[in-house]
C-alpha cells in the first residue's frame, strides 16, 4: 500500500478494533477527513450484499449477475449518486466490492441512467471507472451537472481526455499505489517464465505425444544477467527491488533520473539515452506510462539495437510497442523472446501472429489483478469521492499538467 492518505485515518484501516468471531473490521461512525469528521454511516437501510459464484472469465463468459442487481440501482436513493458501469460482464465493477460501496453511494448503472436520463442526471455526483468503464465522453460530461469527481482504478489515465475533463471544471483520482506491487510482482513472473520458457515446457510435460524430456532443452539465466528497465516510476523502481534479489545489474531510462541514494539502494545504472539500455540489457522490461511521446516506443529500429538473445517485457500499455514489427523480430531472431501482459487492442484479433508464436506469452492486464490490491483500489475509490463531496482534500487528485 502506499503513502499515508491525506484522509488521516481511513474507514478501512486493518488496524481498527475487531469485535465479535466473523473476524471482520468493526467500522468506525466517523473518520477524520482533512481534520473534519466525516460520517460513514449511509442513511436508511442498506441492501444485501450480492454473492454468487466465482467469475469464470477465464473460459470467456461473463459472469452472472445476481437477479436483483440487474438493470438497477442499488443503496439508499438517499445517498450520493454514482455511476458505474454496470454489474454484469467484462467491465462491470467487482462483484465483491458491491456490497462496500453501497453502504456510501447509491449505484446508479449506466442502462439506468440512459433510461432515466431526466431523472437521474441532477442525482450523479461522481463516476466510478472500473476497468476503463464508463468510457468518460463530452456527451456524457455535459449531462451530468452535479458532477464533481471521475474516480479511476489503477495507475494510468490514458483512457481519459484530462483537458477536456478538467475544462468541465470535474477533477479526477486515480490509485497508483495499490497497483505498483502486484504489477512489479508479474513482471518479475513473465520476465521469469519467458527466460525458463515456463509455458512451452508445460505444454512439453502435459502433450499427450510426449513420450522423453530432452536434457538439452534450456532457457536463459536470469541470476546476473542485465535488466534494463524503462521507467523507473513506482512500478519499475519494484521491479528493479525484486530484481536486485536476483544479483541482477539493473540499468534504467526515464525521464528523469533518481536521486544517487535511491539508485545505490537497487544498483540502478542510468541510461541517458534509450539505445544504450537496449544494446546492453538481456531483457527489457516496460514500465512507462503512455504518453504521446512514448507511443510505439519500440518499434523495427529499437528492436533491433536489443541483443537476438534479449527478452521484452511489457507490463506497461499495449501501445507502447509497434506490434507488427515485435511479431517480425520474433519471427526472424531479431531478439529471443517477448512476455506481455498488455497489447493493443485488448484482446489481440485472434488471428494476429502474436498469438501463434511459441516465444510469446501472453497475460489478460492482470498486472493489479489480486484480490487484496483489487479492494484496496476499490477502497481508495471511495475515499476520494467522500472527501470530493465534502469538498476536502482529494486523495491520489490527479493533477492537470
Amino acid at each position: 500500500m502506499g503513502p499515508t492518505s491525506v484522509l488521516g485515518r481511513s474507514p478501512f484501516d486493518p488496524s481498527l478494533p475487531r469485535s465479535g468471531t466473523s473476524g471482520r473490521a468493526r467500522r468506525p461512525d466517523s473518520f477524520i477527513l482533512g481534520g473534519s469528521a466525516v460520517s460513514l454511516t449511509p442513511r436508511g437501510s442498506v441492501g444485501t450484499r450480492p454473492t454468487g459464484s466465482p467469475r469464470a472469465a477465464s473460459k470467456g463468459r461473463s459472469r452472472k449477475c445476481p437477479e436483483s442487481l440487474r438493470g438497477t440501482a442499488v443503496g439508499d436513493p438517499e445517498l450520493p449518486g454514482v455511476l458505474v458501469s454496470g454489474f454484469e460482464g467484462p467491465r462491470a465493477i467487482c462483484e465483491d466490492h458491491v456490497g462496500e460501496l453501497q453502504k456510501h453511494f447509491r449505484l446508479i448503472t449506466m442502462e439506468e441512467f440512459l433510461e432515466n436520463k431526466t431523472q437521474l442526471s441532477q442525482k450523479i455526483q461522481a463516476i466510478y471507472v472500473w476497468g476503463g468503464s464508463p468510457v468518460i465522453t463530452r456527451e456524457l460530461l455535459r449531462s451530468l451537472p452535479s458532477l464533481k469527481l471521475i474516480a479511476s482504478a489503477g495507475a494510468g489515465t490514458d483512457h481519459l481526455d484530462l483537458p477536456l475533463i478538467t475544462s468541465s471544471g470535474v477533477k479526477v483520482a486515480n490509485t497508483p499505489h495499490p497497483v505498483s506491487s502486484p504489477t512489479a510482482d508479474l513482471g518479475m513472473a513473465l520476465l521469469l517464465a519467458s527466460a525458463r520458457r515456463v509455458v512451452e515446457g508445460n505444454q512439453m510435460a502435459v502433450s499427450p505425444d510426449t513420450v522423453d524430456f530432452s536434457i538439452n532443452w534450456m532457457g536463459q539465466e536470469v541470476s546476473g544477467a542485465t535488466l534494463g528497465i524503462v521507467g523507473m516510476g513506482t512500478i519499475g523502481y519494484k521491479i528493479a527491488q525484486r530484481a536486485k534479489a536476483f544479483e541482477m545489474k539493473i540499468l534504467y531510462h526515464n525521464r528523469n533520473r533518481r536521486k544517487l541514494e535511491e539508485e545505490l539502494a537497487v544498483g540502478a545504472a542510468y541510461c541517458e539515452r534509450l539505445g544504450d539500455l537496449l544494446q546492453q540489457s538481456d531483457f527489457v522490461m516496460l514500465a512507462v506510462s503512455l504518453t504521446p511521446q512514448t507511443q510505439r516506443l519500440i518499434g523495427r529500429r529499437e528492436l533491433r539495437l536489443m541483443k537476438s538473445s534479449a527478452v521484452l517485457v511489457n507490463v506497461g500499455r499495449g501501445l507502447l510497442v509497434d506490434h507488427d514489427a515485435l511479431a517480425e523480430a520474433l519471427q526472424t531472431g531479431v531478439i529471443k523472446a517477448a512476455a506481455l501482459d498488455v497489447t493493443y487492442p485488448e484482446p489481440l484479433p485472434r488471428d494476429h501472429p502474436l498469438l501463434k508464436l511459441k516465444n510469446v506469452i501472453l497475460t489478460p492486464h492482470i498486472g493489479s489483478a489480486t484480490h487484496h490490491a483489487r479492494r484496496r483500489m476499490m477502497e481508495n475509490l471511495v475515499e476520494s469521492i467522500l472527501a470530493a463531496l465534502r469538498g476536502l482534500p482529494i486523495p491520489n487528485e490527479v493533477q492537470p499538467e
